[in-house]
């Protein structure tokens, strides 16, 4: 679990590299300064961890582009101690970024693989949401609903009304929708049946699956 003074270079002009890009969020922007992505991805990747790109973390899975990370973040507008749901923990990398920005986060990850690595890794880094639990995404985690954030780290058909239910009023869900390139998704859920969206540009992520078992 090194991080050295050559990672901390090479986060710092990441991070240079985010603001060129237009992420204006100082609290992110020091979160992605401060977390040793080398440490979420495969050693085989691990000179490339500071490259704005992502990277194969096994299981068909991704870890997302460090811009693509701010970026839906910043969708948030994220306030310290509210809660979030984060469907799809994978690396555990966007959790860690949510958990420095101070929130009370839940997480939930379909690949038992990616579930168990990450259920050892964050805690090991000083990285602890308040629960990492293995199921279905679409389903979310309805015992600790409601949720002030939701944040979907794959690529979803449509937007599932389980998750819709369980964002509380005023609250913003951030979900990239499509088939093959997807939409970034912005929600806000103004009252019990009434919600506004908004889009905010194409991305292109690892599908959002259902359990089948």
């Amino acid at each position: 679990m090194i991080d050295n003074s050559k990672h901390k270079g090479l986060r710092k002009r990441l991070v240079d590299q985010l603001i060129k890009k237009g992420i204006r969020s100082n609290e992110i922007l020091n979160a992605i300064n401060s977390i040793p992505r080398h440490l979420f991805i495969d050693k085989d990747f691990e000179s490339h961890a500071y490259i704005d790109k992502a990277f194969p973390i096994g299981s068909d899975q991704t870890i997302s582009q460090p811009y693509t990370v701010a970026f839906q973040t910043s969708l948030l507008n994220l306030k310290p101690h509210q809660k979030v749901l984060e469907i799809g923990t994978g690396s555990g990398y966007q959790t860690a970024i949510l958990v420095k920005l101070k929130a009370k986060v839940y997480t939930i990850e379909r690949q038992h693989d990616l579930f168990r690595k990450a259920i050892k890794r964050l805690p090991l880094l000083g990285y602890e949401p308040e629960l990492i639990q293995y199921g279905d995404g679409y389903l979310g985690i309805k015992e600790h609903a409601p949720y002030d954030k939701i944040i979907i780290t794959a690529g979803a058909i449509d937007v599932p009304k389980k998750l819709l239910l369980q964002l509380k009023i005023g609250g913003i869900m951030v979900i990239p929708v499509g088939k093959n390139i997807q939409e970034m998704t912005c929600i806000k859920r103004i009252s019990k049946n009434k919600f506004e969206k908004e889009l905010m540009g194409k991305f292109n992520f690892v599908p959002m699956l259902k359990n089948t078992n």
